[in-house]
């Protein structure tokens, strides 16, 4: 079993490092101008820290819009990869939050496919339905949470669906998850998914059992301190049963952060129905970067 506990980064920490440089500069007039822009930028609560909507120039990110169905229900899930990229590409599943498969996972999958992973949004709840208020929400994700294995059945079917790209590699496959989908990714792993690994974000811990004959993937759980959605209860208790079987696992709280931190319309949504979310940038950004080295250890 590994485990490792967060030392919180400050995600301004160079910009005010550089700041100080400034002060000292002959050209601080101007370059002091130009730091302040960027920090800007930086702060801006429209876009999540790690919204790169630069590209690099020899990016070719392909987006499609893919159907795929499980016994009557049909899917329709979202597919995002640079084109440019040669050879196969790891898989990375995205499962959405309880509103549904609406813009912000596409987002995180096409953020995933410049990072050069084939990235699928995947709609759980099928037929891409999607909820506007809490209690819509509720109704849709409350079966999913009743019965892990429906979630695990839909999650492979999507799984299915990414493999049969001539762009992915069948063979190196994870999946993340956001609130409600980090729940879900977690139950997947643990009722025995063949993944590499799989990224909760601010997801409920508490679910289907853990067994050492089942788990096959690494877990990353990238947590809020101060979720109160999810007490400090089921943290321990979430603890307790991955270390139960020595499963591997790393757990990290992000201090301060509520719930759905990574997401940058979290604090208008939780003013607009008066639930306590808000978006969390040093969260989002140190998270993300915790992800993305995650997956530099479990792919090849």
């Amino acid at each position: 079993m590994k485990m490792k506990y967060l030392k919180f980064e400050n995600s301004n920490m160079n910009i005010m490092r550089l700041l100080s440089v400034v002060k000292s500069s002959p050209f601080r007039g101007l370059f002091g101008i130009v730091i302040m822009l960027l920090v800007s930028c930086n702060s801006a609560d429209t876009k999540s820290a790690e919204d790169s909507t630069v590209k690099k120039d020899s990016a070719n990110i392909k987006e499609e819009n893919v159907d795929y169905s499980l016994d009557t229900v049909r899917m329709n899930g979202y597919v995002a990869y640079d084109a440019n990229k040669v050879g196969k590409l790891p898989v990375v599943l995205v499962v959405h939050e309880w509103w549904g498969l609406n813009e912000y996972p596409r987002m995180r999958a096409r953020q995933l496919a410049e990072l050069g992973y084939f990235a699928m949004a995947v709609d759980i709840y099928g037929n891409g339905k999607t909820a506007e208020n809490p209690t819509d929400a509720q109704a849709l994700a409350m079966p999913f949470y009743q019965n892990p294995n429906l979630a695990y059945q839909r999650l492979m079917a999507a799984a299915e669906k990414a493999k049969s790209f001539a762009q992915a590699d069948s063979s190196q496959v994870a999946a993340i998850g956001y609130c409600f989908g980090g729940g879900m990714v977690l139950n997947v792993a643990r009722l025995g998914a063949n993944m590499k690994g799989v990224v909760s974000f601010h997801g409920s811990l508490i679910g289907a059992p853990a067994r050492k004959d089942l788990l096959k993937a690494s877990i990353l759980v990238c947590h809020g301190g101060a979720d109160p959605f999810v007490p400090n209860t089921d943290v321990v208790a979430f603890k307790k049963s991955m270390d139960s079987i020595k499963a591997e696992y790393t757990f990290i709280a992000y201090p301060g952060a509520l719930h759905a931190f990574t997401n940058p319309k979290a604090t208008e949504v939780g003013k607009r129905f008066n639930i306590p979310i808000a978006y969390d940038a040093a969260a989002d950004s140190a998270s993300w970067n915790d992800m993305k080295n995650f997956f530099g250890k479990i792919f090849r």
